[in-house]
């Protein structure tokens, strides 16, 4: 892992790691996946991906309207295979009720359908896998959440007396507690205590920004959708004394920018890269 400079008595380490891979991991095996997600989904890529590298067939269901020609992301995706529909937005937020669901089959026939952002049981094992992969010692590990997949499987692999703590990328993102516990019960029975979710630094919601958030994500070449924001996160927490003198801090990069940028955003084991420490900071 590469450590980062940060300021006071706690370390700050990065683990780079495809979270879109481990939530399907234990997801494959079907003959037609469908799934759903926006026009820039990181999900919608790593689907479509995973059926032309294992050879099954994939479905993308994407929120709002067709808009052409397709932006990199969709392009990238129908490249490797997959189909594309299209969901107006009234009926996307009723996705996985039975009547869409109906629809969706009757339109495509027979199907497995994943969820927005792959986040089910079987992803939730996936990304419980993570911890066990942390050789050195550490004492929290920190990720963006959007669905809540993949902190529900980080805290439900933690050994014991570490704890999760998850970065919402949504505005009004209370509601991601209840996710992470109900992901939690679906795929081991019962909720680890040991996690808690942040909602004070979502930059105005799901893939909004600031200039503020712009340039650190630039400067620490880092997407700016889930990893900026957790990342930012953690340097302003660190900074505001909320973690104890010694604390081992991990923070999961999950993803890249989109499109994949000349040189790699994090390099394991690399020379670390001097983080801002200035004001202002981002606030609810």
């Amino acid at each position: 892992m590469q450590e980062l400079p940060a300021p006071g008595p706690v370390r700050v380490f990065l683990k780079r790691d495809d979270n879109k891979a481990r939530k399907l991991r234990h997801n494959l095996g079907h003959a037609r996946v469908l799934t759903f997600g926006g026009a820039y989904s990181g999900h919608i890529r790593a689907v479509a991906a995973a059926g032309r590298r294992h050879g099954f067939e994939t479905i993308g269901v994407i929120r709002g309207e067709e808009h052409l020609p397709l932006n990199p992301s969709l392009a990238y995706a129908v490249s490797c295979g997959m189909r594309l529909d299209y969901l107006d937005r009234a009926a996307y937020r009723r996705k996985h009720t039975p009547e869409i669901e109906a629809m969706l089959r009757e339109r495509w026939g027979e199907v497995t359908i994943l969820p927005e952002g792959g986040s089910n049981a079987a992803a939730v094992r996936g990304c419980a896998e993570l911890p066990a992969e942390i050789t050195g010692p550490y004492d929290v590990i920190c990720c963006p959440v959007g669905t809540g997949g993949t902190l529900a499987g980080i805290a439900a692999g933690l050994p014991e007396g570490r704890r999760a703590l998850g970065f919402a990328v949504l505005k009004g993102a209370g509601f991601l507690a209840g996710e992470v516990a109900r992901l939690q019960r679906e795929a081991y029975g019962r909720v680890r205590p040991n996690w808690s979710v942040n909602l004070d630094y979502h930059f105005g919601g799901y893939a909004r920004t600031t200039p503020e958030l712009d340039r650190f994500a630039a400067e620490h070449r880092v997407e700016s959708v889930y990893v900026a924001k957790m990342l930012y996160g953690v340097l302003d927490l660190v900074r505001r004394g909320h973690f104890p003198a010694g604390t081992r801090i991990v923070a999961v990069i999950t993803g890249e920018p989109w499109p994949p940028q000349p040189s790699t955003p994090v390099a394991v084991c690399a020379a670390p890269t001097g983080l801002d420490s200035g004001e202002p900071r981002w606030r609810r």
